[in-house]
């Protein structure tokens, strides 16, 4: 399996994943122009890509959907819930509402919170390596987590620093919505529920989806090391994506 952030952020979102027989999409939220280059400086033909699956509705999930679909015609992998939010004409689409599997590649969901119509995160299996995907969600549920234990990569939401979002220019309301149960994850609410899922198995561990405004890289490391540290842990190896830049190919 190979794996790469091609964005996160709260201006776009996009990661590719790879087996030996499947090559997909997590989300279109950036520029078809954007995602072609860094699909191809990863060695990838974007005409390749045979499936999107899609976390939620929000824009910054899907603003390039639209035309990568027109150049491209993947199919688009939602709940209907989803597909009725969107209010998008698809020609391939399939709604995920449970565990499928798609040649070698087995999808597991996981139902988010969040303020959208309906919203998932994955964990995919291929050949005996797994990667957890989540981003956008208040919470996880104790009920996930037997699912979310113990997979080879996790790239997981570290959104913001409480103190930055708390101090910071954001009206009250969006404090508050940030922060609540349809919200963002923290990146001390990342780094334990990092805590719980990792194990020495885990090879690789991306923080996602930092705010631009509300969070930094050095803010969501610290958070990190320091949760590891107090759970007496040895951290995975740790690497924080970038709205505007690819991250390494992660390759299990």
């Amino acid at each position: 399996m190979r794996i790469c952030v091609l964005a996160s952020g709260s201006k776009g979102n996009c990661t590719y994943v790879e087996t030996e027989k499947t090559r997909s999409l997590i989300d279109v939220g950036m520029s078809t122009a954007y995602i072609e280059n860094a699909l191809k400086d990863i060695g990838v033909d974007p005409s390749s890509i045979e499936r999107i699956f899609l976390t939620h509705t929000h824009s910054d999930h899907i603003n390039g959907l639209r035309v990568f679909l027109k150049k491209y015609a993947p199919t688009v992998y939602l709940t209907e819930k989803m597909d009725d939010e969107l209010q998008m004409i698809i020609d391939n689409v399939c709604y995920i509402d449970g565990d499928m599997e798609i040649e070698d590649l087995v999808i597991k969901l996981v139902k988010t919170s969040h303020d959208a119509a309906d919203s998932n995160g994955y964990v995919f299996t291929a050949n005996g390596k797994s990667l957890m995907y989540m981003t956008d969600t208040g919470y996880i549920n104790i009920r996930n987590y037997n699912k979310l234990k113990n997979h080879d990569v996790y790239i997981l939401e570290s959104n913001h620093d409480i103190e930055m979002l708390m101090n910071g220019k954001y009206p009250y309301h969006l404090k508050q919505r940030i922060l609540g149960d349809k919200g963002h994850l923290s990146n001390k609410d990342c780094a334990y529920y990092l805590t719980q899922f990792t194990s020495e198995k885990t090879k690789q561990v991306v923080l996602a989806h930092l705010s631009e405004h509300n969070n930094n890289p050095d803010k969501a490391l610290e958070a990190f090391y320091n949760t590891y540290e107090k759970c007496n842990k040895k951290p995975p190896k740790v690497i924080v994506a970038k709205q505007k830049d690819r991250t390494e190919v992660i390759t299990i």
